[in-house]
């Protein structure tokens, strides 16, 4: 797979690279921070990986740089998960279980994503068509040392 380097243009499309240890949740921290820094205005993350690559454990690190002290979990049964902020909320979506994106309009996914609040969805690739162009894609790779996570926003 390609992995262009920092900043580099592909398809019209700028690509930042991070690389982290995952052991540290403070490393996940600044890779969030990091994104944040990058994306100021944008409330739509797409986290793309497979299975076990990490997403909800930057979630956890994600929210708690955002300022909630909820307790971040996995929504795979629930689809969505809602998060308190001091001035909003996060969504925090996982669309490993559906069939289709049906399933996602029928929770109302498309008034989530309009409604100016912080959206992470897992397993974006589910509900691609219903995605705003502006959506930003994180893909999480597991490095071959099955430590190290690369980060590609």
């Amino acid at each position: 797979m390609y992995s262009p380097p920092i900043g580099d243009y592909v398809a019209d499309r700028c690509f930042f690279i991070m690389t982290i240890n995952s052991s540290n949740i403070e490393d996940l921290k600044n890779v969030a921070l990091a994104i944040l820094k990058q994306y100021p205005n944008e409330r739509i993350f797409a986290l793309d990986g497979a299975m076990g690559v990490g997403k909800t454990t930057f979630m956890q690190a994600m929210a708690q740089i955002l300022g909630s002290t909820s307790s971040v979990s996995s929504p795979t049964f629930a689809l969505v998960n809602e998060y308190e902020l001091a001035n909003g909320c996060i969504y925090h979506f996982d669309f490993y279980r559906i069939k289709n994106c049906q399933e996602a309009q029928d929770i109302g996914f498309e008034e989530y994503l309009y409604s100016g609040e912080y959206c992470f969805i897992e397993w974006a690739e589910m509900v691609e068509e219903l995605l705003p162009e502006e959506t930003i894609h994180i893909n999480i790779h597991v490095d071959n040392d099955n430590l190290t996570r690369i980060f590609q926003f």
